[in-house]
């Protein structure tokens, strides 16, 4: 019975003591984006090449801009905090910069790609969800990467 006790405490100490997985890296990010793509779409091998090297450009490009959201939500989380309003104003103003960076990035991989697409498959990739970077909600929301907790703590 103290075994079993005693590995279950175990058991949930290592779980607790491990960290956030990292992300992958960005060809990986664009194999993943492509395979998603191909499967939609059916794309050629040739497409999946040209696919390849456009998804992994961008999210290459859009790393630093990561990096630069996070921090600067980290300075609007503190300016809240703080009831600071020309800094929340200012990493405000640096945040839109920024996402207003990282949508032309995607919308450019996205124009890139759509360029060697069928008209079938445009038609296709059209009619697709485009919820902007990150997905729906893009990042930084509640709970995402670089932005405030739940609950807003």
């Amino acid at each position: 019975m103290i075994q079993k006790v005693a590995l279950t405490l175990l058991g949930a100490t290592l779980m607790f003591a491990q960290t956030a997985p990292t992300p992958p890296d960005p060809a990986t990010q664009a194999q993943m984006r492509v395979n998603m793509l191909s499967a939609q779409l059916s794309l050629t091998d040739a497409q999946k090449s040209g696919a390849l090297a456009i998804y992994t450009a961008a999210i290459t490009s859009a790393q630093s801009l990561h990096t630069n959201m996070q921090t600067a939500q980290q300075s609007l989380n503190a300016a809240v905090k703080k009831n600071d309003t020309a800094a929340i104003d200012q990493a405000a103003t640096t945040l839109g910069s920024l996402m207003g960076q990282l949508t032309a990035i995607n919308a450019k991989a996205d124009a890139a790609l759509y360029a060697i697409l069928t008209s079938t498959q445009q038609a296709i990739f059209t009619a697709l969800p485009h919820g902007g970077p990150g997905g729906p909600g893009g990042p930084g929301g509640p709970g995402a990467p670089g932005g405030m907790p739940p609950g807003g703590e």
